[in-house]
């Protein structure tokens, strides 16, 4: 900024010392000068350029370093506090606003700099000049000092309209196929057509105030240019200045045109970025759920990640290293298998056995497994100690929450179900077996190293359903807590599941949360939950026998055609993509003979489908 101020005052010494006189050599002299001044400010000029844009990507990665760590501290609470579209649009727009935004400090201070310079030189030509042009401008920055205001409430509306309908966006895409089964898609369309267009319309509002801003950010300079050089021309014709002086005042306010433009830009780009940076500031204020047995959250996020992890099911439970790390608070820790117990629904988890809890209600039973898992702050306890008195990191090394709406990464399946440790051969066929899922591996053209989309989207509902179940039966947890495990397959395969499930979990501790008389029937203990209370415990026929109101929530519904009312057929899917063909969805036509047969000492399967109506 200060180099642009050097050619004025150069080319007025040319002309007063070289051209005026008729000196040719004191002329070429201060041309030379000038040339060096241009390719001085060229150099400047590039490097000005590569600086900013360094800055620029330096501060989006670091926003969008600082933002993930802190997505990962959330963990399960993520989709709890913030949308999707939130995320998404502070992730892509806001971090670039902000970016942009601190490339307006080096522009900044070199006009800050640049003024002063010229002060100094027009007070050497004229007072009046001076005065003129260095009171005229901030004149201009006042003037666009409420088009800014203004701007910001109008950026604020703007933004928080763009997060709401890229939130309904990706819903949208998430749910096409239920959409499309239930006949809503057109209704969401239009609702998602009507505010795509009331977000047109706020933008048009801030771009009307845009536009005036950038116009008077032009025009307002050019006008002060005009003034200042007619009155420095009537100076010149009077004889107050020298025709050189006269070049050097309109050089002087013309090169003041660049940082008086950046201040405008500036402040703009200031509106924007404080906009988008208090979005993203009330993102990282978000707690996790759960606290740390100190009752701070994890300082580093490695507690809370771990159990993003383990809420996804992924079984990559965090090691010893972690932890140890964990603090004085691991002595709490019970060290041999002990009763999980949640006093705010009376459920006790036994160790060993397969726990079962049923619910007319879904998200009561998941509200259980929450507050058991640690993903919910409650009384808790297990054994003798409140959970959120352990740290959280031995929690989740030994307690693993498997929920049905669990992320499926991209990647190989081998990868998808193995999660960060690599699993042996052995390993996975057991948890694949168990899972009824071998149709899966022979359905898929390169077996486990075949490619799975992101979500699972190239699978179907019931399929990524059982690669989750493979998925959290690879982590060999202590304490497995299942939610609805096998709500999205055909009833012969939930029997096998539910028999192998119980043979693979022996003498280890498991919760499921189902209505299924297939997987009640398996469960050494049933928990029949009404409100969020138990009001019953005992075995699957126990309860058939002595509670009306279990007995008719296990059969609800339940017609001749063996399809119950919520559209689950018993040789086909339910409606938000279960399996359409049974337990062998990869259309490799092998039997169900071959697929569900007995393995590794498991319990016998049926030879026939097995019904709700024989459990």
């Amino acid at each position: 900024m200060v180099g642009l101020m050097l050619p004025p005052y150069v080319l007025a010494r040319a002309i007063d010392e070289g051209l005026v006189p008729g000196r040719l050599p004191v002329l070429l002299g201060w041309v030379a000068v000038l040339f060096v001044v241009g390719v001085a400010n060229a150099w400047l000029a590039v490097m000005r350029h590569r600086t900013m844009t360094r800055i620029r990507m330096d501060a989006t990665f670091r926003t969008v370093r600082v933002i993930v760590a802190h997505t990962l501290r959330l963990g399960a609470a993520l989709p709890h506090k913030v949308t999707a579209g939130e995320v998404v649009t502070i992730g892509i727009g806001d971090v670039g606003v902000i970016s942009q935004t601190l490339t307006m400090t080096g522009p900044g201070v070199g006009g800050v700099l640049a003024y002063g310079v010229v002060a100094v030189l027009l007070l050497t030509v004229s007072p009046l000049l001076a005065g003129v042009v260095l009171l005229g401008v901030p004149l201009l920055a006042l003037l666009v000092g409420p088009l800014l205001g203004r701007l910001q409430g109008a950026e604020s509306r703007y933004r928080e309209r763009q997060s709401g309908l890229a939130a309904r966006l990706t819903d949208l895409v998430g749910g096409l196929r239920v959409l499309n089964g239930l006949g809503g898609k057109d209704v969401f369309a239009d609702r998602h057509r009507r505010e795509a267009r009331e977000l047109r319309d706020e933008g048009y509002r801030v771009g009307a105030v845009t536009s005036w801003v950038q116009a008077l950010g032009v025009g307002l300079p050019t006008l002060f240019l005009a003034a200042v050089t007619w009155l420095a021309a009537r100076m010149a014709a009077q004889g107050t200045i020298t025709v050189g002086e006269l070049v050097a005042v309109y050089g002087y306010a013309a090169a003041l045109v660049v940082p008086v433009s950046f201040f405008i830009e500036g402040g703009y780009d200031l509106t924007r970025g404080l906009v988008a940076a208090r979005r993203v500031v009330r993102f990282l204020r978000l707690e996790p759920d759960a606290a740390d047995g100190s009752g701070n959250a994890a300082a580093d996020g490695s507690g809370d990640a771990a159990g993003s992890v383990a809420a996804d099911g992924s079984g990559d439970t965090v090691g010893s290293g972690a932890g140890d790390a964990a603090g004085s608070g691991a002595g709490d820790v019970p060290e041999a298998a002990s009763v999980l117990r949640d006093p705010a629904s009376g459920v006790e988890v036994v160790p060993g056995l397969l726990t079962a809890l049923a619910t007319a209600r879904p998200g009561e039973s998941a509200a259980v497994v929450d507050r058991l898992g640690r993903f919910a702050d409650s009384a808790a306890t297990w054994g003798a100690v409140r959970l959120d008195e352990i740290p959280l990191p031995r929690v989740r090394d030994r307690i693993l929450v498997a929920d049905n709406e669990a992320d499926l990464f991209a990647g190989t399946l081998r990868e998808v179900v193995g999660g960060r440790r690599d699993r042996t051969e052995e390993a996975i066929g057991r948890a694949v077996r168990t899972a009824l899922a071998e149709d899966i591996v022979r359905g898929l053209p390169d077996g486990l190293d075949s490619a799975v989309e992101a979500q699972g989207r190239n699978l179907s509902g019931g399929q990524r359903q059982r690669l989750r179940l493979v998925r959290a039966l690879l982590a060999e947890p202590e304490v497995l807590l299942a939610v609805e495990p096998t709500s999205a397959v055909d009833a012969h395969t939930e029997a096998g599941i539910a028999a192998r499930l119980h043979h693979a979990r022996a003498g280890r501790t498991t919760v499921v949360t189902s209505t299924s008389p297939l997987l009640l029937d398996r469960a050494d203990r049933v928990y029949f939950l009404v409100g969020g209370r138990a009001v019953a415990v005992g075995s699957h026929r126990q309860l058939l026998a002595e509670q009306p109101g279990y007995r008719r929530l296990v059969a609800r519904g339940e017609d001749e055609d063996g399809t119950d009312e919520d559209g689950a057929d018993e040789d086909g899917a339910d409606e938000d993509g279960a399996d359409e063909d049974g337990a062998d969805e990869s259309g490799t036509g092998e039997s169900s003979e071959d697929v569900t047969g007995t393995t590794d000492g498991a319990d016998p399967l049926p030879e026939a489908p097995v019904t709700k109506e024989d459990a």
